[in-house]
């Protein structure tokens, strides 16, 4: 992420109900530490008005709104999540914005309680397919392979690579691999408990991309983004 950010990439944050993606793109754009360089972050917006107009997955479905919420809600409720399980739209609400704004230099955070949420995976899959380096915050739901108890792994581990298991009624696949580089589980089924690890998470992660920045000194002139 620091050389990312050395390069001139900037940080592209985007989750289901659970997530703080505009808390998380505010603490890298102002630190609350003096002296710390502010570094480019956006969050994506969960509203299905952004998704593909020409894609029927960006159809609305059962009033999706906010940063992939609809009147709040903190029990994980996948019709209020806009990831498109129930009610068939909003799976590419995060890609598509995604391919829009996102440059290779870029990084792309997802974040999701139980990792099967469909836009959340969509996206991080469209921010791989376009170079960036992808990372995913999820739960001890998330991932599990075949033959597995669901959530976790007989091995404990959450594998990465294409999307495999069930599919939405519009084909995509909604449970099994991650698509991300990077991933980062709080492991615990509990929603306050991974909450609290994510939030945990994201800071050091901050804290540890300007430890490393300092390290690496300002980039060279005439540096490749």
């Amino acid at each position: 992420m620091a050389s990312r950010f050395r390069l001139g990439g900037k940080l592209i944050v985007f989750g289901d109900a659970s997530a703080d993606a505009a808390h998380i793109a505010v603490e890298f754009m102002h630190p609350v530490i003096v002296g710390k360089r502010a570094l480019p972050a956006v969050a994506l917006s969960g509203d299905i008005a952004t998704a593909d107009p020409m894609n029927d997955a960006g159809r609305e479905s059962d009033g999706d709104r906010g940063n992939g919420v609809a009147g709040g809600g903190e029990d994980g409720d996948h019709r209020q999540s806009g990831d498109g399980r129930k009610g068939g739209g909003g799976d590419e609400v995060f890609a598509h914005q995604v391919r829009h704004w996102a440059d290779p230099a870029d990084t792309a955070l997802g974040i999701f309680r139980d990792g099967r949420c469909p836009s959340v995976l969509r996206g991080l899959e469209a921010a791989g397919e376009l170079g960036l380096l992808t990372i995913a915050l999820a739960g001890a739901l998330a991932g599990g392979g075949e033959g597995d108890t669901p959530g976790r792994g007989a091995t404990g581990h959450f594998p990465t690579g294409p999307i495999t298991g069930e599919h939405t009624p519009g084909g995509r696949a909604t449970t099994g691999r991650l698509p991300a580089d990077h991933i980062l589980v709080a492991a615990s089924d509990e929603p306050a408990v991974v909450k609290e690890v994510h939030v945990t998470t994201y800071h050091l992660l901050w804290e540890l991309v300007h430890v490393f920045l300092d390290r690496l000194g300002p980039p060279a002139r005439g540096a490749d983004r």
